[in-house]
């Protein structure tokens, strides 16, 4: 854990909104595309199983694979976000309970500024800033 990966926490949830948008909008993109009939091929039902081919219908492949590349591109970066947020979670949650800790919550967890903090704990954002370097100083 370091401050850049406390600083990103913020930056994250937005990028997890954004990519969820996206999300959506690649899903309804592949739903939306258009069907074609194509060949798969199978195993027969008897032994020895010889192999078969069958047509069915499916999405164009030629239209739907680009689409399917960006949604796993989407959501790969979906997982490592998630990882980095619940690493920067459980860290704070690992923090002794008191002042110390809230001070860490307001700031990477509710996003509030070190100078909101200070106002709120009645610390200056100097303060603020030492007490958040003490425990990052050890990482």
């Amino acid at each position: 854990m370091d401050k850049r990966m406390l600083k990103r926490h913020k930056r994250n949830k937005a990028e997890l909104a954004v990519i969820d948008r996206t999300l959506d909008r690649l899903y309804d993109q592949l739903e939306d595309v258009e069907e074609v009939s194509g060949k798969v091929t199978k195993s027969g039902k008897d032994f020895p199983y010889i192999e078969e081919h069958m047509t069915v219908r499916m999405a164009d492949p030629r239209k739907a694979d680009p689409i399917k590349k960006r949604i796993k591109v989407r959501e790969d970066r979906r997982k490592a976000i998630e990882a980095e947020m619940l690493a920067v979670e459980e860290f704070i949650d690992g923090l002794p309970e008191g002042m110390d800790k809230r001070i860490f919550e307001m700031v990477y967890l509710d996003g509030a500024s070190q100078q909101e903090v200070g106002e709120v704990m009645g610390y200056t954002q100097a303060r603020v800033s030492q007490i958040i370097d003490k425990y990052l100083k050890d990482l």
